[in-house]
């Protein structure tokens, strides 16, 4: 098989091209933007493009498939010339699904949780020794690459992200995959540049039962009203799974799961990853993994790239940084810390960076999300507005939006930086939540230098 890719960069476009290039595929690709850790990946696979930019003359008639990345623009030079040609162009997802037709597709979904729940699936599955093939969004240590696609392997465990497939298939990528098994963790309004309501964006979950093949399986958060009523209205020919909180203990800092008399301590906390751990649990069981030994792995867990990662420790104080961002993601993180360590301080930090959360008609979503923390702080950094060509807004809306009248607000990445160095680690935790950069900031050379100070004290 030839195949093409165009705006090779992206995460799971890079993967998916490494994956198929290992399944012994002919591959190629372009884009007019590369970054680590894509470059290097690429070059070690020796499927980097020769320079950046788009080469239409690179798109000729023997390609099998072209794999076209959310990153292209639909005047791209090199989709018109695939266009022109009549040849077979896929979303990502599409292509997925084309390689996993024959396989049990298992398809985790939902507005937060994705990543943790397939990569405890990941875990667990590797912990017993089975064979399976994955597309998950973060990339997994004891895991080379984000995808893994094989003609063997009887399952295939998928990430499935509600945002588009493609510039030219509006569809979101996770009706695409036709799940056999699924989970829904919950829902909460995102994308708002794509689903303006919050009905329509709802929608798109009832839509996704629809997509469950016949006799399938879908295991959902109870906890969550809106997403319950979705699942419970829906008339597909599916088994419809619950799932709840475990019985579970916190002791000196340390979460353990209660199961059938025995404790399960974990290396991850919060009420989020508890119920995390029983959607990745259930998937385990309709895979024919037994609830002890699902537990039993599960306590080797350390968690998913850049969710609750610890950056430092202290005897009295602890650093994080959190990809957290939208409203649910980020009531979730911070009640998860203050909960396991009600005795510290806790400041949280959260980056406006998305276009949903800097829009000014969503803000109103996030009332409420940082009241578990001592001192909230968000920062939006100056250059993001231009850059997303939004209307710059004072600092009383936000604060207004947050309801919380004592919350610091920066914009410069220098004011914020002299702040968070005087901070005082002693009976405290750090908590940095962004899916962008904090503009720039170095938080290695922050964290360095907090243990410094700690140390002093």
């Amino acid at each position: 098989m030839i195949v093409h890719f165009i705006a090779i960069g992206g995460s799971a476009m890079h993967n998916l091209a490494i994956a198929l290039h290992k399944k012994g595929f002919i591959v190629s690709g372009s884009d007019d933007v590369l970054f680590e850790p894509s470059v290097s990946r690429l070059a070690g696979q020796g499927i980097l493009p020769a320079a950046q930019g788009w080469y239409p003359e690179k798109v000729t008639a023997d390609i099998d498939a072209i794999i076209l990345g959310m990153h292209a623009r639909v005047d791209n030079p090199e989709l018109l010339k695939a266009q022109h040609l009549g040849l077979k162009i896929y979303s990502y997802p599409e292509y997925i699904y084309e390689q996993s037709k024959n396989k049990i597709r298992v398809v985790v979904g939902g507005s937060h949780g994705k990543t943790t729940i397939t990569s405890m699936i990941l875990h667990a599955l590797k912990c017993a020794k089975r064979d399976f093939d994955y597309l998950v969004g973060a990339q997994l240590a004891g895991f080379d690459t984000m995808v893994r696609l094989t003609n063997d392997a009887p399952v295939i465990v998928i990430e499935g992200d509600e945002y588009l497939a493609s510039p030219i298939d509006r569809r979101p990528k996770f009706h695409l995959y036709k799940a056999n098994i699924a989970v829904l963790s919950g829902i909460a309004w995102d994308h708002i540049n794509v689903f303006p309501t919050f009905e329509n964006y709802t929608e798109q979950f009832s839509l996704f039962l629809d997509t469950i093949q016949p006799g399938g399986t879908v295991i959902y958060s109870e906890t969550d009203h809106v997403l319950k009523a979705v699942v419970t209205e829906n008339k597909s020919e599916i088994k419809k799974v619950p799932y709840h909180l475990p019985q579970f203990e916190i002791d000196n800092g340390i979460t353990q799961i209660i199961y059938s008399g025995n404790k399960y301590a974990l290396q991850v906390f919060g009420q989020h990853n508890l119920l995390n751990i029983e959607a990745a649990k259930l998937i385990c069981l309709e895979l024919g993994i037994i609830e002890a030994d699902f537990y039993s792995y599960i306590t080797t867990f350390t968690g998913a790239a850049r969710r609750l990662e610890v950056l430092a420790k202290t005897e009295t104080g602890n650093i994080y940084k959190d990809f957290a961002h939208s409203p649910s993601k980020l009531t979730a993180t911070i009640n998860a810390v203050k909960t396991q360590f009600p005795n510290r301080k806790l400041i949280a930090l959260i980056e406006l960076h998305t276009f949903s959360s800097l829009n000014k008609n969503f803000l109103s979503e996030y009332a409420g999300t940082m009241d578990m923390a001592d001192e909230a702080i968000v920062f939006i950094d100056e250059h993001t507005f231009k850059q997303k060509n939004i209307e710059p807004y004072p600092v009383e809306i936000l604060k207004q939006a947050f309801a919380k009248n004592d919350m610091l607000v920066f914009n410069k990445t220098d004011n914020l930086l002299t702040f968070l160095e005087n901070v005082d680690l002693h009976n405290t935790n750090l908590l940095l939540m962004s899916s962008g950069n904090f503009g720039g900031l170095n938080l290695n050379v922050l964290t360095q230098k907090l243990l410094k100070k700690a140390a002093q004290i």
